[in-house]
């Protein structure tokens, strides 16, 4: 175990336990914005759905129900304006992160073989291909790397952590590359429905991929835009020929979506209203706390879509966790997310209304 473990870097989350309890002491308590988990309640249908399938005593199937195949195609082609969407084209998944640290490994990358991902991205992306003892490398643009050996690139768009979105002519320009040279792209589009000032587009949209999902799949998540992070419900989008091994290997592993969530991704992705409800919530709390954090001194960067505010004060990021977590604040650093993040702090709009109402108190003091 110890092999493996060696591989991967110290789980960053540990080094802000002594801020966390800094921030905890303050008398009004803490308002966490470190982590973009949902506060809010699952949706009454999705509820409703999920105590309905709750007598599930047999075992489920890695590739779900047809109606979770149905669901899945319909909103990809209503949401995302995918066409030709086939049962083929979809695989659920145990939630996005563990697709995210497992795909190199069953994609069977191994030494002598690259993942890249952002300069600024989500950790996993390089746990996944340390774990699969493959290369990795970081890019500020994708087009810019040598190809030779890269069998598996990450886009992010809308970003974790920076909330930037990919414009149309960028993506189109990267898959045609990515095409070019032979390179599977997948797209992380898990934020994809929460833009403020720019309207994400997937890869799956005509207009970037020309009508062909070869060498393109798409992640999608239910946990942000649903408030589903506790169901562990996500989904890839994309070519067959990809898919297919893929299911095969995770039939293998018994890598199954629980019958109950399952049946809880019908209801939601069959439901547009709660997903504008928690819109307008998280549009409120992005508004006060970016208001609240520009008067502090801070200088927002992109933060055009997704659950966080790019920040920085110009200085150190723990110097800005420490300053924050004296007012009862916690934020996480930028460099979790790679050493250009170093001067940056992710923050959070994912607290309740009463938590955020605190934060923008505190910082006008």
């Amino acid at each position: 175990m110890s092999a493996v473990s060696d591989r991967l870097p110290v789980f960053p989350w540990d080094r802000l336990e002594p801020y966390k309890a800094q921030a905890a002491a303050h008398p009004g308590g803490i308002v966490d914005l470190s982590v973009g988990t949902p506060v809010d309640p699952v949706p009454e249908p999705v509820q409703k759905a999920l105590i309905a399938a709750a007598d599930s005593p047999g075992y489920p199937t890695v590739w779900g129900t047809p109606e979770l195949r149905d669901a899945i195609t319909g909103w990809a082609g209503r949401r995302l304006g995918a066409r030709g969407l086939t049962h083929r084209h979809v695989l659920p998944v145990v939630g996005s992160k563990e697709l995210v640290a497992w795909l190199p490994t069953q994609l069977g990358l191994g030494p002598g073989d690259k993942v890249a991902f952002p300069r600024l991205a989500y950790p996993t992306y390089e746990v996944g291909a340390r774990l699969a003892r493959a290369g990795h490398e970081a890019y500020d643009d994708p087009t810019a790397l040598d190809p030779a050996g890269l069998k598996l690139l990450w886009l992010n768009s809308p970003s974790n952590p920076t909330g930037r979105v990919l414009a149309k002519e960028e993506l189109t320009r990267i898959v045609a590359w990515a095409r070019e040279h032979g390179v599977l792209v997948f797209s992380d589009e898990c934020y994809l429905e929460l833009g403020w000032e720019a309207d994400p587009v997937s890869v799956l949209h005509p207009d970037v991929n020309g009508g062909s999902y070869d060498g393109l799949v798409a992640v999608h998540s239910l946990s942000k835009r649903s408030n589903l992070a506790g169901y562990r419900a996500a989904f890839l989008v994309g070519d067959p020929d990809v898919l297919g091994p893929l299911l095969q290997i995770r039939k293998h592993g018994g890598m199954m979506t629980p019958a109950p969530t399952q049946a809880a991704v019908v209801a939601a992705l069959g439901d547009d209203t709660h997903v504008r409800e928690q819109r307008e919530r998280y549009a409120a709390r992005r508004a006060a706390l970016r208001a609240a954090l520009l008067d502090h001194g801070f200088r927002i960067e992109h933060s055009e879509a997704g659950l966080y505010l790019w920040a920085t004060r110009d200085e150190s990021c723990w110097d800005t966790v420490a300053h924050l977590a004296e007012r009862g604040i916690l934020v996480a650093p930028g460099d979790f997310y790679g050493p250009a993040g170093e001067r940056f702090v992710r923050v959070a709009f994912t607290a309740t209304d009463e938590r955020v109402r605190a934060a923008v108190e505190r910082l006008a003091r």
